[in-house]
């Protein structure tokens, strides 16, 4: 993954990410339309599939509400790190197959506009603007498997079909 960087601070909360009076709708697209906009008004404007989102402390938190990592999936943002992530959120995120990292030193390093990669399997982050890397907890195969399906309700189908039993 890799992307422009979108740095916001500690505590973005879910109304933050979409705010309530857009959940009128469950349109993933709709959503995306307003995903960040409180925060940053030119952000659902000029946010490019691929971008990522660098949070601080506790990203996420507030209501348990699933809209808000939709939205941000379907703004394009290829992943989303944190210092930490509130507990609801980091679920939800991965539940609907928005991959997430917890990595304090690059939230601290990396700005707004910067090139950022990222190596999901192996939890590195590279900030290619300026050459720093750093290491943040791989994301595990079985959770990587439910991203790379789209989310768990996809893993789950998949699963569920392998283990049909063929001829009935």
């Amino acid at each position: 993954m890799e992307g422009k960087a979108w740095k916001f601070g500690d505590n973005v909360d879910t109304d933050a990410i979409i705010p309530a009076r857009y959940l009128n709708t469950s349109d993933p697209r709709e959503l995306a339309e307003h995903c960040m906009e409180d925060a940053d008004p030119e952000f659902p404007s000029k946010v490019v599939p691929g971008d990522i989102i660098v949070g601080g402390q506790n990203f996420g938190c507030g209501s348990s509400r699933e809209h808000a990592p939709i939205a941000i999936k379907h703004a394009g943002v290829s992943c989303v790190i944190a210092k930490t992530f509130a507990r609801i959120f980091y679920r939800n995120a991965f539940n609907i197959g928005l991959p997430i990292l917890e990595c304090p030193e690059a939230c601290d390093d990396i700005k707004t506009g910067d090139r950022v990669a990222v190596e999901a399997d192996t939890g590195r982050i590279y900030n290619l603007t300026t050459g720093k890397e750093y290491r943040a907890q791989p994301i595990p195969p079985f959770m990587q498997e439910i991203v790379a399906k789209g989310g768990l309700i996809a893993y789950v189908k998949e699963k569920l079909k392998e283990s049909k039993p063929t001829g009935l």
